[in-house]
């Protein structure tokens, strides 16, 4: 922001390069900007009555983003108002000209005429009105000046117009070498940038107190509902620098600089940042104005509450409950019940760290009720409803008390909250495999407007629950085979949530498992195994577990059962039950491949045990799956398809394609088992029904491109066929199946050890 010397600008309240606060107790000076504006809203009262509606009506929109916003360079300031007037940009321009190149006469003749338009009689400007305290302060702070410090003004919009001159003669040169189609994609490009361009910001001088708070609040508003309009993290941090280079003990500045900090996840600025906040806002006195005595105090236990929270971020436990205890034993001095809530909340999260326990988190919503908080009781409900789902509770009695807080959440307006809320829902409904009730209250988020008011063109609603509904609504449409269709989710989440942005991870994580799952069920293992790393270093647990799966694809059983048995350990250990049942399941299948289908069984029985304990009904009814399979091996298919009955109906109301696939392939194998004993022509009528099962399972497996499967499936139709004696249907089942055999080769596994 202050790339011209510091000179040409005149501050008042500047020593020495620092701001110091309303020392002639004024907030604005003159610079050759405004000076340009004091033209537009002079030739503005003086044509008013010439101009059409349309045309004052944009002008008047203009108006205020101009007074509040940084100063801007002369070309792009006449552009902004040619596009609403044209005829007022060229008065102005060529008014602002004729000062530059006269004397200095000539610019103290246009502070006197600009102090007419609110002393007569019947003025043109209100004096308490938005243009009039402008006008008021320009003219206060003008005339404040001493003669050297108006000479330097006068030199500045001298500059000020030579330097729109040169690019001006710079601009017409390039457009001359420029064809058509490409000035016209170059003035497009143009025009869709944003209002605060980073090339331009840096040319500007030290921002005003109230363009330091527009510029402050603009980015702070972009970072919450749009970060993509928001400046780069690395561009936002040197205006911030800049800023607090003129104003040091500009408190604000410094939480925007701990925000724009936990962007990049920097746990040393943010710390450095937010103290400085704190430090500022006892320095300067605003806490103590606006709290009496406490306000002191009060700046003390909130700084360490928001130290608490930060390290709590990073996941520095230890540090974290230190200054937790230090905010609780400041507010209990001071009598804060409200911090005190807010501290019980935080203390609730780090213990959930260590042991599970409601007891505080209960207390705190019920206090919270007491003491009239509705976002912290809302926000412990959101908790309490997260902890029992995980811990197994019934999905009505959840959705009952989601529904109590969407009470609260639609009387209080919380916005945010009732977003929090759908997203809620939508992860448990995933958790319990209920997909289609999942994608429901996805598309309930998606379709709703946000009740906050946010400017024109700023992408309402890009917060981390639209992000997780996005990354669960691309999973779904990806595992029914929707692959584009996940893709274009995923790249709408790419451009919502820039890699540099806080949510990121979030969709990067599911953009991984979805490129992982896609190249197992093509076989490209070599693929599969290199996705590992990407997956690991988002989450831990999810990579150590698909590295198993690729180890098992690849058939080195050893390896992935010491993987599978040390992650079995982690995960019953930090109590993450659906982990548990997923590498269960793994293990069992490790020992059918191994041909220990016995020692299989027991470990069966302990994910179907966890499964039904936690209501995980999805994973309840594949791990019976898994036992009909278990059962078809041990040689008694009948009990197989009786409990193939019972578990089916889930996987093809919820399931993925793939498990749908796997469900029906093996109800064709218990089929074709059981028929060995019936008659010849019901043996031909089972048979028959096995084929129609085979068709339906070769159908799943080609929507999610599952070469292994589909080998299989062809293999299996080949044998019933010929068995059926249609010579036909099994020489064209062979001839697929070999086409596949050739660019799938076998690993030496028999086709009946196998049920995905």
């Amino acid at each position: 922001m202050a790339s011209v010397h510091e000179s040409l600008y005149f501050n008042p309240m500047m020593t020495n390069g620092v701001v110091h606060a309303n020392v002639f107790g004024i907030k604005d000076w003159v610079t050759p900007y405004k000076m340009a504006l004091l033209l537009l809203l002079r030739e503005l009262v003086r044509v008013s009555e010439q101009l059409g509606l349309l045309e004052r009506r944009r002008l008047n929109r203009l108006l205020l983003p101009l007074l509040q916003g940084p100063d801007m360079p002369l070309s792009r300031l006449h552009k902004a108002i040619e596009e609403s007037c044209p005829r007022l940009a060229r008065a102005v321009h060529s008014r602002l000209k004729f000062i530059a190149e006269g004397q200095l006469k000539d610019m103290e003749q246009f502070f006197d005429d600009v102090s007419v338009l609110f002393t007569r009689t019947e003025p043109e400007v209100h004096k308490t009105s938005v243009v009039g305290l402008f006008l008021r302060h320009m003219i206060l702070a003008y005339n404040k000046l001493s003669f050297s410090q108006v000479y330097k003004l006068f030199t500045a919009l001298q500059q000020y117009v030579e330097n729109d001159e040169k690019k001006t003669g710079v601009d017409e040169s390039d457009m001359e070498l420029m064809n058509a189609e490409e000035l016209e994609g170059k003035m497009e490009k143009e025009e869709l940038d944003v209002p605060l361009r980073e090339e331009e910001m840096s040319c500007n001088g030290p921002l005003s107190q109230k363009q330091a708070e527009y510029f402050l609040s603009q980015q702070a508003s972009l970072l919450k509902n749009d970060e993509t309009k928001a400046l780069t993290p690395a561009s936002l941090q040197k205006e911030l620098n800049n800023l607090l280079k003129f104003n040091p003990d500009f408190a604000e500045a410094h939480y925007l600089s701990y925000l724009n900090s936990l962007r990049v996840q920097d746990v040393f600025s943010s710390t450095h940042s937010l103290l400085h906040y704190f430090d500022r806002l006892i320095l300067t006195g605003a806490e103590s104005k606006s709290n009496g005595d406490e306000g002191y105090g009060r700046s003390l236990r909130y700084a360490a509450l928001n130290l608490a929270a930060l390290h709590c971020r990073f996941g520095h436990y230890q540090q974290a409950e230190l200054a937790l205890q230090e905010a609780i034993r400041i507010a209990q001095e001071s009598n804060d019940h409200v911090c005190l809530q807010h501290c019980l909340s935080w203390l609730y999260i780090l213990e959930q760290k260590i042991f599970d326990s409601c007891v505080l988190l209960e207390h705190s919503v019920t206090k919270s009720f007491h003491f009239g908080l509705p976002y912290l009781a809302s926000l412990g409900i959101q908790s309490l409803v997260q902890q029992r789902a995980l811990a197994g509770n019934a999905a009505n009695k959840l959705m009952d008390a989601l529904k109590d807080s969407d009470l609260l959440h639609w009387k209080h307006s919380l916005s945010e909250l009732i977003d929090i809320s759908i997203a809620q829902k939508t992860a448990i409904w995933r958790l319990y495999g209920r997909s289609t009730m999942a994608l429901q209250q996805a598309q309930t988020l998606l379709s709703m407007n946000s009740l906050e008011a946010v400017n024109v063109g700023v992408q309402q609603n890009n917060t981390e629950s639209f992000a997780v509904v996005l990354c669960h609504l691309a999973e779904l449409h990806a595992e029914q085979g929707y692959f584009p269709a996940a893709s274009e989710i995923l790249k709408h989440l790419k451009e919502r949530f820039p890699p540099n942005s806080q949510h990121a991870q979030l969709w990067m994580l599911f953009d991984q498992k979805i490129q992982f799952e896609r190249a197992m069920n093509d076989g490209r293992y070599h693929v599969a195994d290199s996705l590992v790393a990407g997956i690991t270093a988002l989450n831990s647990i999810e990579g150590v577990y698909r590295k198993a799966i690729v180890l098992k694809a690849q058939n080195q059983m050893s390896e992935a059962h010491k993987l599978l048995q040390k992650l079995l350990i982690h995960c019953q250990k930090i109590k993450n039950t659906e982990m548990v049942i997923s590498v269960l399941l793994s293990i069992a299948e490790l020992y059918w491949r191994s041909s220990c289908h016995t020692i299989a069984l027991p470990v069966l029985l302990q994910a179907l045990a966890l499964s039904r304990e936690y209501s995980l009904q999805y994973l309840a009814s594949e791990t019976v799956l898994n036992l009909a399979f278990s059962q078809l091996i041990l040689g008694i298919p009948e009990q197989a398809l009786n409990i193939l009955h019972m578990a089916i109906e889930p996987v093809l109301a919820h399931g993925a394609v793939l498990d749908k696939g796997c469900a029906m392939f093996l109800v064709a194998k218990c089929q074709v088992a059981s028929a060995a004993s019936y008659t010849p022509q019901k043996k031909t009528e089972a048979l028959e029904s096995a084929i129609l099962n085979l068709n339906e399972a070769k159908t799943y497996f080609a929507k999610v491109d599952c070469k292994e499967q589909l080998r299989d499936v062809l293999y299996f139709q080949a044998r019933l066929f010929h068995t059926l004696g249609k010579t036909q249907e099994r020489n064209k089942c062979a001839m697929l199946f070999r086409q596949l055999h050739q660019d799938l080769p076998a690993h030496g596994v028999p086709l009946i050890n196998a049920f995905k």
